[in-house]
């Protein structure tokens, strides 16, 4: 019984996929992808266009998969599928990434016709990605606290060393990135990277460096709302 359930619908002497299988394939792949979908929605920021291409990638690679099923080009087929993590335009986050590839592998088992197989590894990992995010596994507790600082200076007012002393009482770490001028020069604009040693005293940072600024602009901003590498 159980070796019938996990056998696949084209193990059979005949190559020819039949239009019944190729239906039953193409909407597992459907299914299947509409959950990996919805599983990414949860607590995740996302797009309209890249909720849609996760829940049709599934079907896309299966049918590619079935159309050279039993033949040489399968090797050539399976590379082809693979290279469509290459369709976004925007560089992408692990977890993006990651769930293209999950979305490929079951398209790829079931464009082979394990149905039972693709079912278990999209339930599987589905199940494990919603746990992990539910209890924050290996979430960072400090992630909050780097942040991008942009402060806006006179030009008289040397930035070498004005705020040496309110980093080292708020900040972890701290680097100044970019420095450039602005209005004509007579204004100087600081990107520092920080890590905040509290982050409930972000405020009091803040109103310190505007004493210090002549309370010219300052803006703070989470690094991860700024940053789209891996």
């Amino acid at each position: 019984m159980l070796d019938t359930l996990f056998s696949g619908v084209f193990d059979t002497t005949v190559s020819f996929t039949s239009i019944t299988n190729f239906i039953i394939c193409m909407v597992v792949a459907l299914v299947l992808g509409l959950l990996l979908a919805l599983t990414y929605t949860y607590k995740n920021r996302y797009t309209k266009s890249f909720f849609l291409a996760l829940a049709v990638l599934p079907a896309v690679v299966c049918v590619v998969i079935m159309m050279v099923n039993g033949n040489i080009g399968t090797g050539v087929a399976v590379a082809g599928a693979f290279s469509l993590v290459r369709f976004r335009s925007a560089p992408g986050t692990a977890k993006e990434i990651s769930f293209i590839f999950i979305a490929m592998g079951t398209g790829l088992i079931t464009g082979m016709g394990y149905l039972t197989y693709a079912f278990l590894f999209t339930m599987v990992l589905c199940g494990i990605l919603l746990l992990y995010t539910r209890l924050g596994f290996a979430d960072s507790k400090g992630a909050n606290a780097d942040k991008i600082l942009r402060i806006t200076i006179p030009e008289d007012l040397d930035y070498t060393g004005v705020f040496d002393d309110l980093m080292e009482e708020y900040t972890r770490y701290r680097e100044i990135t970019d420095v450039k001028t602005s209005n004509m020069g007579s204004l100087f604009r600081l990107t520092y990277f920080i890590k905040l040693k509290d982050i409930t005293k972000e405020k009091e940072f803040i109103d310190k460096l505007r004493c210090r600024n002549g309370n010219l602009e300052i803006s703070i901003s989470n690094q991860e709302a700024n940053r789209r590498d891996l």
